[in-house]
This record gives structure tokens, sequence and C-alpha cells, in this order.
């Protein structure tokens, strides 16, 4: 049985990408506002091309990963004033997993 692998880095910018979604929407609804549907649409859209970049194996990983990268770290730097650290924390962690050279199976073997 293949053991699905996954890059870390990636796991984490789509994990933060989905909380940060909860933390705008709430945010927003405190401030008696409603939250900017471009706004949670880039979150999603970023939390979903980590989280396909997230496994190894996908044919399109680095363009995913590049491309939630860019969303995230866009989004991060607008909102740098407010909700923007995690943002631009989790596009960080896109664009190092995308430039990251995945693990070949003989060095994972050697491993463990």
């Amino acid at each position: 049985m293949r053991r699905a692998r996954v890059d870390v880095f990636a796991v984490i910018g789509t994990v933060l990408a989905l909380a940060m979604v909860g933390v705008y929407i709430t945010v927003m609804r405190q401030q008696d506002d409603q939250p900017a549907a471009w706004v949670v649409a880039v979150l999603v859209l970023g939390a979903a091309a980590s989280a396909y970049g997230a496994a190894t194996a996908m044919p399109y990983r680095r363009p995913s990963l590049l491309l939630a990268a860019f969303l995230l770290l866009a989004l991060g730097t607008v909102a740098i004033l407010s909700i923007g650290l995690p943002i631009l924390l989790a596009g960080a962690l896109c664009l190092g997993a995308a430039l990251r050279k995945a693990p070949t199976r003989q060095s994972a073997r050697s491993l463990g």
C-alpha cells in the first residue's frame, strides 16, 4: 500500500488561508459590515490551490502553488494594516513549497 506524500508547508498554508476566511468574516461582522465577496473568493481560491499542490504527486502542483502564493501574497499586502500578516505567511509558505525540490523516492527511503 502506497502512502500519499504531502508537503507540510502547503498544508499549513492551506489551513492558515482557510482560518483567515473565518477571521475576516468575523472581523467584518463585528464592525457591522459585510465581508467583500472578492476577498473571500481570493482566500478560498488560494486555499484550494494550496490544497491541490499539497499532494506531491499532482501533475500541476508547482503552478498551483505559485498561483496560491501570488493570490495570498497580493491580498496579504493589500490587507497588511489589518489581517494581512497571517495571509502573507500563508502565501510565503505556498511559495516555499513551490520552490522546494520534492523529495525523491530514494532519498525518502534512506531517511526511514
